[in-house]
Protein backbone atom coordinates (compact mmCIF):
# COMPACT_ATOMS: atom_id res chain seq x y z
CA UNK A 1 0.00 0.00 0.00
CA UNK A 2 0.69 3.63 -1.08
CA UNK A 3 0.70 6.40 1.84
CA UNK A 4 -1.87 9.14 0.55
CA UNK A 5 -0.31 12.22 -0.26
CA UNK A 6 -0.69 14.50 2.84
CA UNK A 7 1.56 12.52 5.03
CA UNK A 8 4.39 13.75 2.18
CA UNK A 9 3.33 17.45 3.20
CA UNK A 10 6.46 19.59 4.34
CA UNK A 11 6.24 22.96 5.85
CA UNK A 12 7.18 25.77 3.37
CA UNK A 13 8.76 27.54 5.80
CA UNK A 14 11.36 25.25 5.65
CA UNK A 15 12.10 26.32 2.05
CA UNK A 16 12.87 25.16 -1.06
CA UNK A 17 12.52 21.15 -1.65
CA UNK A 18 15.95 19.36 -2.93
CA UNK A 19 16.56 15.89 -3.58
CA UNK A 20 20.49 14.14 -3.93
CA UNK A 21 21.45 11.17 -5.39
CA UNK A 22 23.70 8.86 -2.41
CA UNK A 23 24.86 5.37 -3.19
CA UNK A 24 21.72 3.92 -1.32
CA UNK A 25 19.62 5.85 -2.76
CA UNK A 26 17.94 9.42 -3.18
CA UNK A 27 17.91 11.55 0.01
CA UNK A 28 14.91 14.61 0.00
CA UNK A 29 15.64 17.66 2.04
CA UNK A 30 15.21 21.51 2.05
CA UNK A 31 17.20 24.16 1.87
CA UNK A 32 16.62 28.10 3.70
CA UNK A 33 19.02 30.90 3.88
CA UNK A 34 22.35 31.84 3.31
CA UNK A 35 25.20 32.15 5.74
CA UNK A 36 27.11 29.35 7.89
CA UNK A 37 25.41 25.94 7.43
CA UNK A 38 23.19 24.19 9.53
CA UNK A 39 22.70 20.71 8.72
CA UNK A 40 19.99 19.21 10.88
CA UNK A 41 19.51 15.38 11.99
CA UNK A 42 16.17 14.46 13.35
CA UNK A 43 15.62 11.44 15.55
CA UNK A 44 13.62 8.13 14.40
CA UNK A 45 10.24 8.14 13.60
CA UNK A 46 9.90 12.21 12.47
CA UNK A 47 11.43 14.00 9.04
CA UNK A 48 12.03 17.62 8.15
CA UNK A 49 8.76 19.15 9.51
CA UNK A 50 10.32 18.80 13.40
CA UNK A 51 12.03 22.14 12.43
CA UNK A 52 9.78 24.18 10.65
CA UNK A 53 9.01 26.51 13.40
CA UNK A 54 12.84 26.92 14.03
CA UNK A 55 14.24 27.60 10.44
CA UNK A 56 12.27 30.74 9.73
CA UNK A 57 13.98 32.10 13.00
CA UNK A 58 17.67 31.66 11.56
CA UNK A 59 17.06 31.77 7.97
CA UNK A 60 18.58 35.49 7.39
CA UNK A 61 21.66 34.28 9.01
CA UNK A 62 22.06 30.71 8.53
CA UNK A 63 21.43 28.66 5.70
CA UNK A 64 19.58 25.74 6.97
CA UNK A 65 19.31 22.33 5.43
CA UNK A 66 16.53 19.92 6.57
CA UNK A 67 17.17 16.37 5.09
CA UNK A 68 14.06 14.20 5.88
CA UNK A 69 16.49 10.86 7.19
CA UNK A 70 15.62 7.38 6.43
CA UNK A 71 13.85 6.62 9.79
CA UNK A 72 10.78 5.74 8.72
CA UNK A 73 8.67 9.19 8.08
CA UNK A 74 10.55 10.19 4.97
CA UNK A 75 9.28 10.58 1.46
CA UNK A 76 11.48 7.92 -0.63
CA UNK A 77 12.90 4.28 0.64
CA UNK A 78 16.28 3.72 -0.18
CA UNK A 79 17.67 0.85 -2.08
CA UNK A 80 16.70 -2.33 -0.38
CA UNK A 81 19.51 -3.66 2.07
CA UNK A 82 20.82 -0.28 2.63
CA UNK A 83 22.99 -0.18 5.33
CA UNK A 84 21.11 2.10 8.24
CA UNK A 85 23.11 0.90 11.05
CA UNK A 86 24.40 3.57 13.29
CA UNK A 87 27.95 3.62 11.33
CA UNK A 88 25.94 3.37 8.16
CA UNK A 89 23.92 6.26 9.16
CA UNK A 90 27.00 8.43 9.86
CA UNK A 91 28.64 7.76 6.75
CA UNK A 92 25.09 8.66 5.05
CA UNK A 93 25.01 11.96 6.61
CA UNK A 94 28.73 12.45 5.70
CA UNK A 95 28.12 11.40 2.10
CA UNK A 96 25.10 13.90 1.97
CA UNK A 97 28.20 16.90 3.06
CA UNK A 98 30.16 15.74 0.16
CA UNK A 99 27.28 15.11 -2.40
CA UNK A 100 25.69 18.67 -1.95
CA UNK A 101 29.43 19.91 -1.69
CA UNK A 102 28.25 21.65 1.74
CA UNK A 103 31.24 23.14 3.68
CA UNK A 104 31.50 25.22 7.05
CA UNK A 105 28.87 22.83 8.67
CA UNK A 106 27.85 22.49 11.76
CA UNK A 107 25.84 19.24 12.37
CA UNK A 108 22.37 19.93 14.79
CA UNK A 109 21.44 16.31 16.28
CA UNK A 110 18.10 16.09 17.93
CA UNK A 111 16.94 12.66 19.71
CA UNK A 112 18.34 9.53 18.15
CA UNK A 113 19.66 12.17 15.76
CA UNK A 114 22.10 13.62 17.93
CA UNK A 115 23.19 9.67 18.10
CA UNK A 116 23.60 9.40 14.28
CA UNK A 117 25.22 13.07 14.52
CA UNK A 118 27.88 11.98 17.14
CA UNK A 119 29.10 8.61 15.36
CA UNK A 120 29.04 10.95 12.00
CA UNK A 121 31.24 13.20 13.67
CA UNK A 122 33.19 10.57 15.47
CA UNK A 123 34.41 9.24 11.92
CA UNK A 124 34.12 12.04 9.96
CA UNK A 125 35.71 15.03 11.84
CA UNK A 126 36.73 17.04 9.02
CA UNK A 127 33.17 17.30 7.31
CA UNK A 128 31.95 19.36 10.41
CA UNK A 129 33.13 22.14 12.28
CA UNK A 130 30.97 22.24 14.85
CA UNK A 131 28.54 19.76 16.85
CA UNK A 132 25.41 21.01 18.49
CA UNK A 133 23.96 17.65 20.59
CA UNK A 134 20.37 18.97 21.73
CA UNK A 135 18.34 16.42 24.22
CA UNK A 136 19.75 13.49 22.55
CA UNK A 137 21.57 10.11 23.79
CA UNK A 138 24.90 10.07 25.75
CA UNK A 139 26.77 7.61 26.89
CA UNK A 140 25.27 7.45 30.08
CA UNK A 141 21.78 6.67 27.72
CA UNK A 142 20.55 3.16 26.88
CA UNK A 143 19.61 3.21 22.78
CA UNK A 144 16.47 2.77 22.26
CA UNK A 145 16.36 5.29 25.37
CA UNK A 146 14.61 2.99 28.68
CA UNK A 147 12.15 5.95 29.80
CA UNK A 148 8.63 6.36 28.36
CA UNK A 149 9.32 2.20 26.93
CA UNK A 150 11.22 3.22 24.39
CA UNK A 151 13.05 0.01 24.66
CA UNK A 152 9.79 -1.81 22.68
CA UNK A 153 10.61 -0.45 19.86
CA UNK A 154 13.96 -2.48 18.90
CA UNK A 155 12.27 -5.70 20.24
CA UNK A 156 9.90 -5.68 17.99
CA UNK A 157 11.99 -4.81 14.97
CA UNK A 158 12.63 -8.52 15.34
CA UNK A 159 10.71 -9.18 13.02
CA UNK A 160 8.58 -7.00 10.23
CA UNK A 161 5.02 -8.77 11.64
CA UNK A 162 5.52 -7.43 15.01
CA UNK A 163 7.16 -3.87 13.79
CA UNK A 164 4.36 -3.49 11.51
CA UNK A 165 1.76 -4.23 13.83
CA UNK A 166 3.30 -1.90 16.78
CA UNK A 167 2.45 1.34 14.69
CA UNK A 168 -0.99 0.50 14.01
CA UNK A 169 -2.61 1.93 16.91
CA UNK A 170 -0.86 5.70 16.07
CA UNK A 171 -4.04 5.60 13.70
CA UNK A 172 -5.85 7.00 16.30
CA UNK A 173 -4.85 10.73 17.23
CA UNK A 174 -5.29 9.99 20.93
CA UNK A 175 -2.36 7.58 20.90
CA UNK A 176 -0.09 10.37 19.73
CA UNK A 177 0.25 11.37 23.42
CA UNK A 178 0.96 8.56 25.07
CA UNK A 179 4.55 8.34 27.05
CA UNK A 180 6.16 5.52 24.49
CA UNK A 181 4.78 7.75 21.19
CA UNK A 182 5.49 11.14 21.02
CA UNK A 183 3.53 12.23 24.95
CA UNK A 184 6.87 12.39 26.74
CA UNK A 185 8.74 14.08 23.49
CA UNK A 186 7.09 16.67 23.38
CA UNK A 187 5.49 18.98 25.67
CA UNK A 188 2.81 20.34 23.85
CA UNK A 189 0.69 18.20 21.22
CA UNK A 190 1.84 18.90 18.36
CA UNK A 191 -0.51 20.11 15.22
CA UNK A 192 -2.30 16.93 13.36
CA UNK A 193 -1.05 17.64 9.62
CA UNK A 194 2.71 17.03 11.23
CA UNK A 195 1.60 14.29 13.42
CA UNK A 196 0.67 12.82 10.09
CA UNK A 197 3.45 13.03 8.28
CA UNK A 198 5.25 11.29 11.34
CA UNK A 199 3.21 8.29 11.60
CA UNK A 200 1.26 7.89 8.12
CA UNK A 201 4.53 6.55 6.38
CA UNK A 202 5.37 3.76 8.64
CA UNK A 203 1.75 3.06 8.94
CA UNK A 204 0.93 2.84 5.31
CA UNK A 205 3.73 2.33 3.28
CA UNK A 206 5.69 -0.87 3.09
CA UNK A 207 9.16 0.29 1.50
CA UNK A 208 9.52 3.25 4.13
CA UNK A 209 8.76 0.72 6.94
CA UNK A 210 11.33 -1.34 6.08
CA UNK A 211 13.95 1.05 6.21
CA UNK A 212 12.99 2.32 9.29
CA UNK A 213 12.80 -1.45 10.69
CA UNK A 214 16.58 -1.71 9.72
CA UNK A 215 17.67 1.81 11.27
CA UNK A 216 15.89 0.82 14.63
CA UNK A 217 16.64 -2.86 14.76
CA UNK A 218 20.57 -1.86 14.51
CA UNK A 219 20.48 1.03 17.46
CA UNK A 220 22.89 0.35 20.03
CA UNK A 221 24.17 2.45 23.50
CA UNK A 222 27.56 1.00 22.10
CA UNK A 223 27.83 3.06 19.33
CA UNK A 224 27.08 6.64 21.13
CA UNK A 225 29.97 5.23 23.70
CA UNK A 226 32.96 4.71 21.38
CA UNK A 227 32.07 7.74 19.51
CA UNK A 228 31.79 9.68 22.70
CA UNK A 229 35.52 8.02 23.45
CA UNK A 230 36.84 9.59 20.17
CA UNK A 231 35.07 13.02 20.41
CA UNK A 232 36.53 13.01 24.05
CA UNK A 233 40.36 12.77 22.42
CA UNK A 234 39.85 15.20 20.02
CA UNK A 235 40.08 19.08 20.64
CA UNK A 236 39.40 20.40 17.04
CA UNK A 237 35.73 19.88 16.86
CA UNK A 238 33.73 22.52 18.89
CA UNK A 239 31.19 20.40 20.82
CA UNK A 240 27.85 22.14 22.50
CA UNK A 241 25.15 20.68 24.63
CA UNK A 242 21.61 22.02 23.99
CA UNK A 243 19.32 20.34 26.78
CA UNK A 244 15.29 20.54 27.73
CA UNK A 245 15.46 21.57 31.40
CA UNK A 246 12.54 19.17 31.74
CA UNK A 247 13.34 16.44 29.67
CA UNK A 248 12.07 13.31 30.60
CA UNK A 249 13.64 10.97 28.01
CA UNK A 250 17.13 12.00 28.22
CA UNK A 251 18.12 13.15 31.66
CA UNK A 252 19.82 16.60 32.36
CA UNK A 253 22.15 14.80 34.48
CA UNK A 254 23.18 12.69 31.98
CA UNK A 255 24.46 15.67 29.78
CA UNK A 256 25.87 17.87 32.83
CA UNK A 257 28.23 14.77 33.07
CA UNK A 258 29.09 14.83 28.95
CA UNK A 259 29.61 18.08 29.12
CA UNK A 260 31.89 17.82 31.44
CA UNK A 261 33.69 15.11 29.96
CA UNK A 262 34.17 17.00 26.52
CA UNK A 263 34.80 19.76 27.89
CA UNK A 264 31.98 21.64 26.05
CA UNK A 265 29.35 24.18 26.44
CA UNK A 266 25.81 23.38 28.41
CA UNK A 267 23.01 25.56 27.77
CA UNK A 268 19.65 24.15 29.09
CA UNK A 269 16.10 25.43 27.30
CA UNK A 270 13.03 25.56 30.13
CA UNK A 271 9.57 24.58 29.53
CA UNK A 272 10.09 21.85 26.82
CA UNK A 273 10.39 18.42 26.37
CA UNK A 274 13.31 16.34 24.22
CA UNK A 275 12.24 18.58 20.72
CA UNK A 276 13.02 22.28 22.01
CA UNK A 277 12.51 23.00 18.11
CA UNK A 278 8.88 22.60 18.89
CA UNK A 279 8.26 23.37 22.07
CA UNK A 280 10.68 26.55 22.50
CA UNK A 281 12.18 27.09 19.07
CA UNK A 282 12.73 30.85 20.39
CA UNK A 283 15.36 29.93 22.53
CA UNK A 284 17.05 27.22 20.74
CA UNK A 285 17.72 29.52 18.30
CA UNK A 286 18.88 32.57 20.95
CA UNK A 287 21.33 29.53 21.82
CA UNK A 288 22.34 28.58 18.80
CA UNK A 289 23.36 32.47 18.04
CA UNK A 290 25.15 32.95 21.07
CA UNK A 291 27.59 30.17 20.68
CA UNK A 292 28.15 31.59 17.10
CA UNK A 293 28.67 35.42 17.80
CA UNK A 294 30.88 33.72 20.73
CA UNK A 295 33.39 32.62 18.13
CA UNK A 296 33.50 28.95 19.82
Amino acid sequence: MTAPADVFWRDPRLGSPERVDLSVGTLDYHAHGSGPTLLFVHGYLVNANIWRKLVPLLGDRYRCITPDWPLGSHRTALAPGADLSPRGMGDLIAEFVERTGLDDVTLVGNDSGGAYAQVAAAHHPDRFVRLVLNSCETPQCSWPPNPGGFGLLKRAAAHRITHRALYQPLRLPRTWRWPNTYGWLAKSPIEHAVMRTYVGPVITDRDIRRDGRAAISTVSAAHVRRAADQLARRDTLPVHLLWAESDRVFPLQHAVAYAERLGAELTTVPGSYTYTAEDQPELMAAALDGWFSSGA
